[in-house]
């Protein structure tokens, strides 16, 4: 959860609650969206899903009364206007009005939110400065900022996404330079501490009874101030180049899924950590198998008199073929469980292979095969259809 989140989220919407609600009524508020929109009750249901995260979300908040009033307060402050910025300083006559959008990206140039760099960390630790109370000083050091996360897609062929499988990666995106290892500074050379900040990255000022902080407008949050730049990266201690990556898909992964590798994504400013890479899964439908979870499904046809008399079916797995007993009088839709021979699971097991068998009907029969079927059809019960006919009666 982030402190942006605090202040462009209204928890007490997402739960259907007035602000005024008492803690008794706020839980109740929960477990009622958390028990209509949960997943188990709402397969495949991604809205539902949605929900279900944000109602959690919301009580993580508005459950604890620390963080519910921090919440009440922070939303007060900004939806009144009383942080303001100008060349006279934060909240103090003749200052611009203060725009949080600034903080997240798209501010004025040469203010806080500068091309959106302090979306993250930079918010976070002013968020955290204002409930200090009273006059602060320079605050922890910030830091250089962490990379941004970078996003790609890939498609599995359905026997891989169902036993793992291991792939190269290409992708095109911002990666470390080489030439300066990450920091921005010419070979020879090492950035400095920023003299404003002294290398927190932050400076503070107070306003009223609460220490404001914003990110520092000299070396724009990092800490640090190259003067002699990389001639390769220009001081940003990042390149756009080719990367291959070898990327483990688990056994079992799903279309849909989302796999984080830690620490692949854009790397940080001058040396700061590296974001995530995030890879989503596509998977390729198969021409036999279908997936039900950790179940894969399969279709198959079986003749009138098999059904009927019963049978011994081969049928292919993913690992091979098994023998499944159809007993006598099995009706079409029957499903037979393979148990085992389905999607491998973390804990070692699988799940199962569920065959539907489907009673085929010939379009066309011989003249013998027809003689055959009235003899059986005049030596078989009819089928059970009293209750049928007994509405039929009615409606004639």
């Amino acid at each position: 959860m982030s402190s942006k989140d605090w202040v462009e989220k209204d928890y007490y919407g997402v739960l259907g609650v007035a602000k005024t609600a008492t803690a008794e009524e706020v839980k109740k508020a929960y477990r009622k969206v958390a028990r209509e929109s949960h997943p188990d009750h709402n397969p495949g249901d991604r809205k539902a899903e949605e929900r279900f995260k944000a109602a959690s979300e919301a009580y993580a908040v508005l459950g604890d009364d620390t963080k519910r009033r921090q919440y009440d307060e922070m939303r007060s402050l900004f939806g009144s206007g009383a942080f303001r910025r100008g060349a006279r300083g934060a909240g103090q006559p003749g200052g611009v009005p203060f725009d949080v959008s600034d903080l997240f990206g798209g501010g004025t140039p040469g203010g806080a939110g500068t091309g959106g760099r302090f979306a993250g960390g930079g918010f976070s630790d002013l968020f955290s400065s204002i409930f200090t109370g009273g006059a602060g000083g320079g605050g922890a050091p910030r830091g250089p900022g962490r990379g941004r996360d970078v996003e790609t897609e890939v498609a599995l062929d359905f026997d891989d996404a169902v036993r793992g499988v291991t792939l190269p990666l290409t992708l095109r995106a911002p990666g470390m330079c080489e030439t300066c290892h990450g920091n921005g500074a010419k070979p020879g050379t090492q950035p400095r501490a920023c003299p404003v900040c002294q290398g927190a990255g932050v400076t503070t000022r107070n306003q009223g009874s609460f220490s404001f902080s914003e990110p520092c407008r000299s070396c724009q949050g990092v800490g640090t101030v190259v003067d002699d730049k990389c001639p390769e990266c220009h001081g940003t201690g990042g390149v756009t180049k080719t990367r291959t990556l070898n990327v483990r898909f688990p056994a079992g992964v799903a279309d849909g899924q989302r796999i984080r590798l830690a620490g692949r994504g854009e790397p940080g400013e001058r040396g700061g950590p590296a974001g995530d890479l995030f890879v989503h899964v596509k998977v390729r439908p198969d021409d036999l198998f279908g997936r039900s979870g950790d179940d894969l499904t399969l279709t198959v046809p079986i003749t009138f008199a098999e059904a009927v008399l019963g049978t011994d079916l081969r049928v292919p797995t993913l690992d091979g073929a098994v023998t499944l007993r159809v007993p006598p009088g099995t009706p079409s839709g029957r499903i037979l469980r393979a148990r085992g021979k389905g999607v491998s699971r973390r804990d070692g097991q699988a799940g199962d292979l569920l065959v539907t068998l489907d009673v085929v009907v010939p379009a066309r029969v011989s003249d013998e095969a027809r003689a055959t079927l009235e003899t059986f059809a005049a030596q078989t019960p009819p089928a059970a259809r009293e209750h049928l006919d007994a509405r039929v009666r009615r409606s004639g």
